[in-house]
């Protein structure tokens, strides 16, 4: 890092894997695992952008129905991980674990295929717990690329959340069109291969990651236990055996709500345990991990109303048709003559993602070029300022309800400069909260502040769901859509409250952030 007082230099272009004089070289590990998480992503929001509007248009669910499921689903998602860095951490290892968690998602995504109300549930509980296994491990592997203090370690896990985005952003495209123009299933299977290729191509990669990830002991792995299987032949079916339990929690969204407190109770308080037993530096580590969790909850119930309640209004109150607005009239303006059809509303949820590959890597040149000026700001800046984005971004929406037509549709724009701002805010806080919890966390508890890191995104989702439900009239019928007007003001009645939310939230951090930093000295 420069001086403070020194001439600043430009930052070097950023290059994955190969050797280029000059330049910030990363680990060839980071391609491997920029790939998988590309292709792993592809199939999870292939699903993701249809599975709301499935539940309201093809099994008839109400949306407050829908909202629970779909809440449902996404903390278990992301709870699910806790269990799966616990075993990694003490038994399987992060490469053994991402295998067993692509193996379990492949084979949730084919489920997910199949025509009947029960393989929808079956499916969403396999794709659950294969995440639990796939999703901190992955993460966990490119933090161990990096060496403590390394520069390039905020840098490199913007270019994984690039592969992550790509893949979120072709999913729509591909998987969201087919599914609603051609059949449903035929969307969701497609995400299945999606989730093949990943597989393989991770299995293919290990030589590029150096060594790490392998299992602790690779003789505790192999030992035969239980019945002769060994312990991760026993751990497959442990999952196995858990699918009908988690496909009914799915079904009863209020049980998982208070089966998730009891979860954070144990988890959180446990990390507070550790935390007051531990020396003053770890400590203070351990508590800005806490901190940063409960801000990413707040930020994530805000940002993921895109697959749920934003995904209804981008149905029924958006003017999806690519012939009017300023959008309009610049796509005429390009490709005069051509035919502008209307977007289905799956297709909107590649805003976000194609927002985040334009502008991920001038973020991540931006956040080196400021560190060598000794002008970065701290992680608590960063996760207030992408706050106040995300609040912004809902108050300009309902700003642009103002322009409705007669059938009480919204120009489209208006929804895309809210996927713009909270992209913004996003590349501010999720790539870097990423890399905190790496710096943050104890070697011996890495992969467990890890998973209770997605335990945040799980009441995330949880409260996400409540959040959704509260855009539902209270006399909408199952399958129906309310009254045109009457919703659009519902709609803009939540988004005023979540905009206001987000930026009291961001407003705190940024005037605490002066203290919230001191536990990341030597770290940044």
């Amino acid at each position: 890092m420069s001086e403070p007082d020194a001439k600043p230099t430009p930052p070097p272009p950023i290059v994955v894997g190969g050797r280029a004089p000059g330049r910030a070289h990363h680990p060839r590990g980071l391609a491997v695992l920029f790939v998988t998480e590309l292709w792993e992503r592809f199939s999870f929001y292939g699903m993701r952008s249809l599975l709301t509007l499935y539940m309201t248009r093809v099994l008839r669910y109400s949306d407050r129905r829908a909202y629970g499921v779909y809440g449902a689903y996404g903390a278990l998602v992301y709870a699910c991980p806790l269990a799966g860095g616990v075993l990694a951490d003490r038994l399987l290892g992060y490469r053994v674990a991402v295998l067993l968690g692509a193996v379990l998602m492949a084979l949730g995504h084919f489920v997910m295929a199949i025509r009947h109300e029960l393989a929808l549930y079956a499916a969403l509980a396999l794709l659950c717990l294969g995440n639990g296994f796939f999703k901190p491990n992955i993460s966990s592997l490119v933090g161990r690329l990096y060496a403590p203090g390394d520069p390039r370690r905020d840098a490199g896990f913007t270019i994984f959340y690039m592969g992550i985005n790509t893949g979120a952003f072709l999913a729509p495209l591909v998987c969201g069109s087919l599914g609603e123009r051609v059949d449903w299933h035929w969307g969701f299977g497609l995400a299945g291969v999606g989730m093949l290729i990943a597989l393989l191509w991770f299995g293919r990669g290990r030589a590029a990651l150096e060594g790490h990830g392998e299992p602790p002991s690779l003789e505790a792995l192999t030992a035969r236990r239980w019945l002769g299987l060994d312990a991760l032949q026993l751990t497959l079916l442990g999952s196995l055996a858990a699918v009908p339990l988690l496909a009914l929690a799915l079904q009863r969204p209020q049980l998982l709500g208070w089966l998730l407190y009891g979860a954070g109770a144990a988890v959180y308080g446990g990390l507070i345990w550790a935390a007051l037993r531990a020396d003053v530096t770890t400590r203070g580590r351990l508590l800005l991990a806490l901190v940063l969790m409960a801000c990413s909850t707040v930020f994530w119930a805000l940002f993921e109303q895109a697959g749920s309640s934003l995904t209804l209004f981008a149905e029924r109150h958006v003017d999806r048709s690519l012939a009017h607005g300023p959008l309009g009239a610049l796509l005429s303006t390009l490709a005069p003559g051509a035919r502008l059809k209307e977007l289905p509303a799956s297709v909107l949820q590649a805003a976000n993602p194609l927002f985040l590959i334009v502008l991920a890597l001038p973020v991540a040149a931006l956040w080196t070029a400021l560190k060598r000026r000794a002008a970065d700001p701290s992680t608590p800046n960063k996760f207030g300022l992408a706050l106040l984005q995300l609040g912004l971004g809902y108050l300009v929406l309902v700003a642009g309800t103002a322009w409705a037509d007669a059938q009480a549709r919204v120009p489209l724009h208006w929804l895309l400069a809210l996927y713009l701002l909270h992209t913004m805010g996003e590349l501010c806080l999720s790539p870097i909260g990423l890399s905190a919890m790496t710096r943050l966390a104890p070697p011996r508890l890495a992969s467990t502040v890890m998973g209770a890191w997605f335990l945040a995104s799980s009441y995330s989702h949880h409260f996400g769901g409540l959040i959704a439900s509260m855009t539902a009239l209270p006399n909408t019928a199952a399958g129906a859509a309310p009254a045109a007007a009457a919703a659009l003001q519902q709609y803009a009645m939540v988004f005023t409250r979540l905009g206001y939310l987000a930026l009291a939230v961001g407003a705190l951090l940024l005037v605490g952030a002066r203290w919230l930093r001191r536990p990341l000295r030597g770290l940044e």
